[in-house]
């Protein structure tokens, strides 16, 4: 099983696995982890579930991190904030060098079905974690992955040119007054939740960093197509009241920075994931909410 993984990957688990009695477990570990099963050959990284006593996840990093703008040692030391604050799981092994990260695994529960209430509460406890250094800074990011677009070859065509200007117009607005910044996930899709043992947990911390909450809001509610009254709800949850018109404004905005550098990173990735025709429905996405804010 372990065999299907790319040779370099197979390698880094294994050498992650002959770690096992540096890994902070209590009771510690008495042998050797087996591997279970591969989770997730991801797209920028690899997970797989081994067991020795009880079930971890092993996640290989297959892309360097730095070129997706990422800080492992801030995922580190948040992942043990946020487990102390009952919002992850326990994370046990880190090791920068290998690009390897071991956390408790999680069951899900088939039966659960979505309340977005409890992902706009969920949002609400990570924003109340401790602040780091590491910072999103969402103009770098979009020029990162524009100038990789640019260095491979993919020029923005002129739909997508036309659409990162009116960003940049949001973000220069957004700046002239920025709102104060908290500890995000940055990534809480449905892909990143689960409910286990009766919580709704967060996983796959990687892109945890300093930023504005209604980006983190922005996106859940645009990755996961929530609908008006399923966003309306996500709001309501995660300030315990009716949103006001400035903060529906900003949401607005982050929505559009939010798609518009999801669409980048499709991209900009070495091996396309989407088809053409999936490019261009999120394209189309992005236009007609940028166009719905010049009305």
């Amino acid at each position: 099983m372990v065999r299907a993984l790319p040779r370099n990957i197979q390698l880094k688990l294994e050498q992650t696995l002959s770690q096992w009695p540096h890994w902070h477990c209590t009771p510690e570990l008495t042998r050797a982890p087996n591997v279970v099963r591969i989770l997730t050959p991801g797209i920028s990284n690899f997970s797989v579930l081994v067991e020795s006593g009880q079930h971890f996840v092993v996640r290989i990093d297959g892309l360097d991190p730095a070129s997706n703008g990422l800080n492992r040692q801030t995922e580190w030391r948040t992942l043990e904030a946020a487990h102390s604050a009952g919002l992850a799981p326990h994370p046990r092994y880190f090791n920068p060098e290998l690009g390897s990260l071991v956390c408790d695994y999680l069951a899900p529960e088939a039966a659960y079905n979505l309340d977005i209430t409890d992902v706009g509460q969920l949002l609400r406890a990570i924003h109340q974690l401790p602040s780091r250094h590491h910072r999103l800074n969402l103009m770098e990011r979009i020029l990162q992955y524009e100038k990789r677009l640019q260095r491979s070859g993919q020029p923005l065509n002129t739909g997508l040119k036309k659409s990162g200007e009116k960003v940049s117009e949001i973000l220069s607005e957004i700046n002239r007054t920025p709102p104060s910044t908290v500890l995000c996930h940055n990534d809480l899709l449905q892909a990143n939740r689960i409910h286990s043992a009766g919580r709704l947990w967060a996983i796959d911390w990687e892109y945890c960093a300093m930023g504005s909450p209604w980006y983190d809001l922005a996106v859940v509610a645009n990755g996961d197509l929530l609908s008006e009254v399923e966003t309306e709800a996500l709001m309501t949850a995660y300030l315990g009241r009716t949103a006001d018109a400035q903060e529906r404004s900003l949401l607005d905005q982050y929505s559009c920075i939010y798609r518009y550098l999801e669409l980048l990173w499709y991209l900009a990735l070495e091996k396309p994931v989407l088809n053409a025709a999936a490019i261009e429905e999120k394209s189309a996405a992005l236009i007609s909410l940028l166009s719905q804010r010049s009305i």
